[in-house]
């Protein structure tokens, strides 16, 4: 569709292409070069095909670039397109199907991504346009997904790279600046990849060189690492990652994350295809209500205007009816295009009001799916994003027991999520009782100490425990299970750096809250001082807090030292005595 559209202009380049080789060819003076007479036959036959050819614009494709010119121009009225005219368009250009269509949309988003980045954007507009139309086309026209792996989920698994994405490590996508997973991910003149809003930010402080070489920097122009970011959102993805707002703007780009669709046709498109959607998870069959909340969670997925548009024509209720029902690709599809919605800041009240908190957690204890109770749990962490939110959620007896539950029973995307969501939760103080009598403090131990765990849930484990240790009593909690030395082994085996950030808040607040005893164990382990060197580079949280470790280790020798006394470690008879 889109080189229908430039094809007048395409052939018109290849025509001044043509006139110009052949008024070089022309004026060369053949008989004064010395050159064989093959190549002299040679450029002849050029200059000859030159100038029979007859490029130009193809009547056929004259006649269906109006017909998308005039659908287009309906959708700017805000006029439903004529269908006849969108079929024409459509059998035209060889889309006959969902995945076809599906494919074209695919492409016309590359191509977005791909002009966003440049300093114009003329094509945006247009670009954007047909985005739109092959959306309400593939929502409206197209009323089966012909996808033969079509699983529950709605996805196609690539095997090729879900393989490889196996063996990769986060910290291979954490921006070497603030060491956070890339958003944005840019790559400068020298090579080197940083997350955008961090080297914009090393950049207007004056520093004109590479953080990572040193190597000064000859432009400050950045170019989007697209490739990277699709690696980026793909791992994420297949390890159940939750990203903030912006792997969508543009961390989660997925289509296009702005507030507007790009156009006013592309806005008219997704509202139409909107409001064809709702009305069938009202009043559609079983097999209906599928392909209508399949389609409502691909675009929920895909930009803020298509949640907010789908926010604001009131289908939050309609996916909440539908998350009773007995049918898991229904109910997956509906509580995926929850989270996906959740994303969006208008949502979280609309959910809240509608009684969707206990709607959610009884699909993230009892889902039909495991994937479903892993999108639930995904749900929730987006509503504990909210302060007030946080504290609904904790006055229900059960969430934190069900969050517990996924971390003992899910997958490792589900594990993830549940974890996240639970350390939302104790970001609302009045939680972190509730957590400790649920049992949370066992639970992450055992977990810690699993072996070949997966690297993100160590790391989502231990920010909990962090947050816990904060006050006595979870401090309290953690010694009892024996997690010390757990901690002092995670330390020491791992290559994280955000994994030994959080072992070191944990350790420090274990020194504060659980005295003598703690830090005496902690002097005589002989592996601990080497990652608290590594972390005090830089003028982070993570490297004051190693520096006020290593001063409580340093004061507690000292002391001993000019004593001459050695105590003999007895931590878990004195912690029961206290206790």
């Amino acid at each position: 569709m889109w080189m229908l559209t430039r094809s007048e202009k395409v052939s018109n380049q290849f025509r001044a292409i043509y006139r110009s080789i052949t008024v070089v060819l022309d004026v060369l003076p053949l008989d004064s070069i010395h050159v064989s007479v093959e190549l002299k036959e040679l450029m002849g036959l050029v200059k000859n095909q030159a100038l029979s050819s007859k490029l130009g614009f193809r009547p056929e494709d004259q006649r269906v670039l109006e017909h998308l010119t005039s659908i287009l121009d309906q959708l700017e009225h805000e006029m439903v397109p004529d269908r006849n005219n969108l079929k024409r368009v459509l059998d035209y250009l060889g889309i006959s199907s969902w995945t076809e269509c599906n494919k074209e949309i695919k492409f016309l988003d590359s191509e977005i991504g791909s002009e966003r980045s440049t300093t114009k954007k003329s094509d945006l507009g247009i670009l954007s346009s047909l985005m739109g139309l092959m959306i309400y086309s593939r929502c409206t026209v197209f009323t089966t997904i012909d996808i033969e792996r079509f699983t529950i989920s709605g996805e196609t698994h690539e095997s090729t790279s879900s393989h490889l994405n196996k063996s990769l490590n986060v910290d291979d996508f954490r921006c070497p600046i603030s060491l956070e997973i890339m958003s944005d991910p840019v790559t400068l003149t020298t090579g080197h990849t940083y997350d955008r809003s961090s080297i914009e930010k090393w950049f207007r402080s004056g520093n004109l060189t590479c953080p990572k070489t040193g190597e000064k920097v000859n432009s400050s122009n950045l170019v989007s690492n697209l490739c990277i970011r699709s690696i980026i959102k793909q791992y994420c993805h297949e390890n159940g990652i939750p990203v903030t707002e912006s792997v969508d703007g543009n961390r989660n780009r997925d289509t296009t994350n702005t507030d507007t669709g790009g156009s006013v046709a592309a806005e008219a498109a997704i509202k139409m295809a909107v409001e064809y959607l709702i009305d069938r998870l009202v009043f559609g069959t079983n097999e209906v209500k599928h392909k209508a909340t399949y389609e409502i969670r691909m675009l929920s997925k895909t930009s803020v205007f298509n949640r907010a548009c789908l926010v604001e024509s009131g289908v939050v209720p309609s996916l909440l009816d539908l998350l009773c029902v007995k049918n898991p690709k229904i109910q997956e599809n509906a509580i995926a295009a929850l989270l996906n919605l959740s994303k969006y800041s208008k949502t979280k009240k609309v959910l809240v009001e509608n009684g969707g908190l206990e709607l959610i957690l009884e699909v993230a204890q009892n889902g039909l799916r495991m994937e479903a109770r892993q999108h639930a749990a995904g749900t929730l962490f987006y509503l504990a994003s909210v302060d007030e939110y946080r504290d609904i959620i904790g006055k229900i007896p059960r969430s934190i027991p069900v969050l517990m539950e996924l971390v003992l029973e899910g997958t490792n995307r589900c594990k993830k999520n549940a974890l996240v969501a639970i350390f939302g939760l104790l970001m609302y103080p009045e939680n972190h009782w509730k957590a400790l009598a649920a049992g949370i403090v066992p639970l992450l131990v055992d977990l810690l100490r699993s072996p070949c765990q997966h690297e993100d849930l160590i790391i989502d484990s231990l920010a909990i425990l962090a947050t816990l240790a904060e006050k006595s009593d979870g401090t309290m909690a953690i010694l009892s299970c024996g997690a010390l030395h757990v901690i002092l082994d995670v330390v020491a085996s791992t290559s994280s750096r955000a994994a030994r950030q959080h072992c070191v808040t944990l350790l420090l607040a274990m020194c504060t809250n659980g005295g003598g005893d703690v830090v005496r164990v902690l002097v005589s382990n002989s592996t601990l001082m080497g990652p608290l060197y590594s972390l005090l580079t830089g003028g982070s949280r993570a490297s004051k807090k190693a520096s006020s470790l290593i001063r409580i280790l340093h004061d507690f020798n000292e002391k001993n030292a000019s004593s001459g006394t050695r105590h003999p470690i007895r931590f878990q008879e004195q912690f029961i005595n206290v206790w």
